[in-house]
C-alpha cells in the first residue's frame, strides 16, 4: 500500500509545485496516521500556507480514492532539519553539510564534498568515499544556516 500512497500523493501534489519526499503510514492497526513530508519544487522554504494547500488537495484525493480502510489522521510536514536526501539535486543543495548515511555497506556521518551526476562524495577521516544516489539512504545531520 505504501507505493500506492506515494503515487497518489505525487499525482495530487506535483501539479501544485510540491515534491513528495516521504510517505509513512504509522500505527496501521490502531489509530493510523498518514505522514507525508513535502518540499517545494522551486526549492523555496515550505510555508504554513503551502502545507494547508497540499493537505487540502491530498485529503480530497484520499477521500475520492479511499485507499485506507477506516479512520486515520493526515499530517503534512516540511522536511525540516533532518530532511531525507533522495536525489542528486538534494545533495547538491547541501554540499559542505554533514549527512547521516546508511546502506550500501556503509554507516557514517560526514560532510558532502561534491556531487558529480549521481555520484556523491563524502569526507570521512580515512579519506573520501563516493556512493551512487539510490544505493544508500541519507538524511541531513545538521541544520543549514540558511535555506538552500
Amino acid at each position: 500500500m505504501k507505493n500506492n500512497l506515494e503515487q497518489i500523493a505525487t499525482d495530487a501534489l506535483e501539479p501544485l509545485g510540491f515534491e513528495v519526499l516521504e510517505v509513512h503510514l504509522q500505527n496501521p492497526g490502531k489509530r493510523p496516521t498518514l505522514l507525508v513530508r513535502i518540499d517545494r519544487l522551486d526549492e523555496q522554504p515550505v510555508t504554513v500556507e503551502d502545507l494547508s494547500r497540499a493537505s487540502d488537495a491530498f485529503g480530497a484525493e484520499l477521500d475520492r480514492l479511499d485507499p485506507i480502510t477506516g479512520e486515520y489522521r493526515l499530517e503534512l510536514e516540511s522536511p525540516g532539519g533532518k530532511r531525507p536526501l533522495l536525489r542528486a539535486r538534494h545533495f547538491e543543495r547541501m554540499v559542505g553539510l554533514k549527512t547521516k548515511v546508511r546502506g550500501g555497506g556503509h554507516s557514517f556521518t560526514a560532510p558532502i564534498v561534491r556531487v558529480e551526476g549521481d555520484d556523491v562524495t563524502f569526507d570521512l577521516p580515512d579519506g573520501p568515499v563516493t556512493l551512487r544516489v539510490g544505493d544508500f539512504q541519507a538524511n541531513l545531520a545538521e541544520f543549514p544556516d540558511s535555506h538552500r
